[in-house]
């Protein structure tokens, strides 16, 4: 049954979102997010984004700052991360080279209709779904036993090569944050690396957004928290996009060239007890420029039982959610049931 859920796009619609885009289209009703008012109220100025050194972290101050940004607004930019700036625009490069190929060569390494890995556009689990603005490559990379090579484009030719090296830089970045945010709630070191374990699994997801007709109702991405731990993002060098949700206001995330925006998901939720928030956000579309950025998704090891760190949890604030394996699956399917995965958690008050 659940087969004839998976409708392709192809199916649904008679054109992909890049020939809609250049033909300058009316998005058809599939993309049309119902009940949404976009960018009613632009609160960017009031609701700065958090900016946080990396390069500061071993000092008190540094520290403190980073815990208030997660525990306020559950994202930052991170600056003095060591990749320079020639170097991230290498990596930007590579995803611009791989977008621009033909359709026929990019579906080389096409999705299957049942899986999320491979070069697509979304999921369809329902004919009633509303569909994303993008099409998108996702990789996994870490641990390297379940990467699927056949899916790392060959084209260009040093692909696989630069997406070997980023992934491994942003890995040591996220595994020294992680320490971090433990220091910054006065826990030991390890308190959350240890619960991503050895085989921590993480994901690249190369995103392109083409211009689109009407902005005011179609979306690049759905509002969403993510099913990560933590997820690294490096945004477009130009074009803004993502919006994060702060006070119940829509704030859009700025364009620093240099910085990575780090948000944490729901999984670091639980592990700080709710004291760090997993934050919702969406990516919008606009009329004149399309815009690419590169996601790195970094989740425990299904295998892993994971739960509120014990160090959190005392009679002034007891334990918010109970421990689960295997986070992932369960967010996939609380989504399809129309739940929201981190309630279905919660621990009940006694």
């Amino acid at each position: 049954m659940a087969g004839n859920l998976l409708v392709s796009e192809e199916k649904s619609v008679s054109k992909g979102v890049q020939q809609m885009s250049i033909e300058g289209d009316e998005p058809p009703s599939q993309y049309i997010v119902k009940g949404n008012t976009f960018g009613s109220k632009d609160s960017s100025a009031l609701i700065p984004i958090p900016v946080i050194d990396v390069s500061l972290l071993s000092s008190e101050a540094e520290l403190e700052n980073l815990r208030s940004a997660l525990s306020s607004a559950g994202c930052f930019q991170a600056i003095g991360h060591g990749m320079s700036s020639s170097y991230l625009e290498k990596i930007r490069e590579v995803a611009k080279q791989f977008f621009a190929l033909p359709e026929e060569e990019k579906q080389k390494y096409g999705r299957a209709v049942n899986e999320s890995e491979g070069y697509g556009n979304d999921r369809v689990v329902s004919d009633k779904q509303v569909l994303d603005w993008s099409y998108r490559l996702s990789l996994r990379v870490f641990p390297q036993k379940v990467r699927r090579l056949s899916l790392w484009p060959k084209n260009p030719t040093d692909f696989s090569e630069k997406l070997e090296e980023f992934s491994t830089k942003v890995k040591s970045m996220m595994d020294y944050l992680l320490r971090c945010m433990a220091r910054s709630l006065n826990l030991p070191e390890g308190s959350f690396l240890d619960q991503f374990g050895e085989e921590s699994m993480m994901l690249a997801r190369f995103n392109f957004y083409p211009r689109c007709s009407r902005p005011d109702l179609v979306l690049g991405v759905k509002p969403h928290t993510d099913r990560s731990g933590i997820t690294v993002l490096l945004q477009d060098k130009e074009v803004e996009g993502l919006q994060v949700l702060i006070d119940d206001n829509w704030v859009s995330v700025p364009t620093m060239p240099d910085a990575f925006v780090v948000n944490l998901g729901d999984q670091m939720q639980i592990m700080s007890n709710g004291i760090f928030k997993s934050i919702m956000h969406r990516v919008v579309t606009n009329t004149e420029k399309m815009r690419m950025s590169l996601a790195i998704f970094n989740e425990p090891d299904p295998g892993n039982e994971i739960g509120p760190a014990e160090g959190l949890i005392d009679e002034s604030r007891p334990r918010l959610y109970r421990s689960v394996k295997d986070y992932g699956h369960i967010n996939y399917k609380c989504y399809q049931e129309g739940k929201i995965p981190l309630e279905t958690l919660k621990i009940a008050d006694s």
